[in-house]
């Protein structure tokens, strides 16, 4: 029973983060594409450039798997230049919240550090996120849109469709629930619940938050920094006598000097990025 229980609630989350991430999320970035002329790739949108999952590699060669990545130059044949990055979420219950927080926000990281034109990183999330949740995402420098739990089952509500119930609800009941709800979720009614959820989260927040998007990502360099490193080989001591020896008259030998290049840049919106590399190739790159 506590197995089917768990499938009836799984494939209800299912729609419901599916429809979120289609009807809701996908039209704000592809707003931010058109004015800025991205491409903004998903998994609903087919394309011979890459196969089923949209997979990016990060500077350790893991191989992860985005909701959405905003690219510039991109087309169906060809992969762009990425400079966004942006999961999605649905979630029912408050339950794990943090876990769920440090997850996405730990695959988004690295490819700040990976993709140096990645300008923005962000988590479009809705249901019962924490706020002790948000604020780790906040954090780590990561942009978050919040939709709360009570505006989602308000705009299904209003549709007709029934899509939240009591946790101790016997299972019989639930499945009759997700049955229903999945054989009325027609394209249609999507589209309906689409324009309620657009009228109770306000129109002048989601423009704000595509103006936001918009803005990081046109925000242009106002300073590039080139700076050139030269490193000697270290030198070792078997005891801190012998370190307090050497520090008394130190003499770091630079003979074939190990060297490296750090790049900054500041950007209009008062932004910075830092980054080292090993050699030229890399910096020109």
């Amino acid at each position: 029973m506590a197995n089917e229980n768990a499938s009836s609630g799984h494939k209800l989350g299912q729609l419901i983060g599916n429809w979120y991430e289609e009807y809701f999320v996908l039209p704000l970035l592809q707003r931010v594409g058109k004015s800025l002329a991205l491409f903004v790739d998903s998994r609903f949108v087919n394309r011979k450039a890459r196969e089923e999952k949209i997979i990016w590699d990060d500077l350790d060669g893991n191989s992860v798997d985005y909701d959405y990545v905003l690219e510039l130059g991109g087309s169906d044949n060809k992969l762009g230049i990425p400079v966004a990055f942006i999961e999605c979420f649905w979630r029912r219950g408050a339950r794990h919240s943090k876990d769920k927080a440090r997850d996405d926000s730990g695959k988004l990281m690295p490819m700040r550090e990976t993709y140096p034109t990645a300008r923005f990183l962000g988590i479009v999330s809705a249901g019962d996120f924490t706020k002790p949740a948000r604020e780790l995402v906040r954090s780590r420098d990561i942009d978050i849109f919040y939709v709360p739990k009570e505006k989602i089952v308000n705009a299904f509500d209003s549709c007709g469709l029934i899509m939240d119930y009591p946790d101790k609800l016997p299972e019989a009941e639930k499945a009759n629930i997700v049955e229903k709800f999945d054989k009325h979720f027609t394209v249609s009614k999507k589209k309906a619940v689409q324009k309620s959820l657009i009228k109770l989260v306000g129109q002048a927040t989601i423009e704000s938050y595509v103006d936001r998007v918009r803005a990081t990502l046109s925000a242009l360099p106002q300073e590039i920094r080139f700076i050139l490193r030269h490193e000697s080989m270290p030198i070792t001591f078997e005891s801190v006598a012998a370190a307090t020896d050497f520090l008394k008259s130190p003499n770091f030998k630079m003979t074939s000097p190990i060297e490296s290049y750090l790049y900054q840049v500041t950007y209009s919106d008062g932004s910075e990025f830092e980054k080292s590399v090993d050699d030229l190739g890399e910096l020109k790159k």
